[in-house]
C-alpha cells in the first residue's frame, strides 16, 4: 500500500466526517494518536472537547442549544492500564469493561454496530494503542452497514504490530460529503506521522475543513514510559454560563 500525505489527504476531502489516526512518531519514540470530528448540523456543531480523567469527553458548547445528545455526547478517549482507546461514539466504554472482562479488542466490538442515524448509518470507527515494556501495536476496527443495507453488519478489524517510525493509519467514517453520506471503504489509509505533537496537530487542524472542522484531539505517548502529552484544539468556544 502506498504511503499518503496526511496533509493532502485531509484537504482534498471537505468531509471525512469523523477520523482517527493511529501511528508512530517520526523520531520513533511515541504512540501517536489523532481523532476529530466534524459537523454540518447546528446540532453537531455545538460540541467542543474537554479533557476527562485520563481520557476526553465531548461537552455541548452551549447547553440551552442542545437538542438531542444521543449521539454526539460520549467519551472518545480513555485509557485503561496501558491501553488507549479512541472511538467515534459511546463503544469506547463497550470496549473497555470488554477488556476489563479478558475480551480482545474485537470480541468486545461484537456487542456494537454501525450507528443507528439513517439513512447515513454511520460507521462506528475504534482504535486501540497498547504500549507496554517498551513495546508497541496498534488495532483499528469499523463496523458498517452493507451498502447502506441496515440489516447487515461488515466488521473489519486490523492489527499492526511494531509500527515503523514516521508511519501510521488514518481510517473515517465518510469517504466525503453526499446525501445520503458514503461509508468509508477498503483498508485504512496509510500516510505519514510528521513532526512533533504541536506541529502534528497543526498539520491535522490546518488541513481540515474550515467550514465543517469541530474539534480536534491528540495524544503522544512515549513507549518506552509510558507518558503522554496531549492537545486539544476546539473550533468553539463553551457558552458562559451565569452562576
Amino acid at each position: 500500500m502506498t504511503i499518503k500525505t496526511l496533509s493532502e489527504e485531509l484537504a482534498n476531502n471537505p468531509y471525512p466526517g469523523r477520523g482517527i489516526v493511529a501511528g508512530r512518531s517520526e523520531d520513533g519514540r511515541h504512540a501517536v494518536t489523532a481523532y476529530f470530528i466534524m459537523g454540518r448540523s447546528a446540532n453537531s456543531r455545538n460540541r467542543i472537547f474537554v479533557p476527562d480523567g485520563e481520557g476526553i469527553r465531548t461537552q455541548a458548547c452551549d447547553p440551552s442549544k442542545m437538542e438531542d445528545p444521543g449521539l454526539i455526547i460520549y467519551a472518545p478517549g480513555r485509557v485503561l492500564g496501558t491501553n488507549t482507546i479512541v472511538t467515534n461514539g459511546d463503544q469506547t466504554d463497550t470496549i473497555c469493561q470488554g477488556l476489563m472482562e479478558g475480551k480482545t479488542f474485537g470480541e468486545a466490538l461484537r456487542k456494537r454496530t454501525f450507528e443507528p442515524d439513517a439513512p447515513n448509518y454511520t460507521p462506528r470507527i475504534s482504535a486501540l494503542l497498547d504500549v507496554r515494556g517498551g513495546e508497541y501495536e496498534y488495532r483499528l476496527s469499523i463496523l458498517k452497514s452493507a451498502d447502506g443495507d441496515p440489516s447487515s453488519c461488515a466488521r473489519f478489524t486490523f492489527t499492526y504490530e511494531n509500527p515503523r517510525a514516521g508511519e501510521g493509519h488514518y481510517l473515517h467514517t465518510y469517504l466525503t460529503d453526499g446525501d445520503p453520506l458514503p461509508s468509508f471503504e477498503g483498508e485504512p489509509e496509510r500516510v505519514d506521522i510528521r513532526g512533533e505533537i504541536d506541529a502534528f496537530t497543526n498539520l491535522i487542524w490546518e488541513n481540515l475543513n474550515k467550514e465543517n472542522k469541530i474539534s480536534l484531539f491528540v495524544r503522544y505517548i512515549d513507549i518506552r514510559t509510558g507518558r503522554y502529552e496531549t492537545r486539544i484544539v476546539n473550533q468553539y468556544k463553551a457558552a458562559v454560563q451565569d452562576s
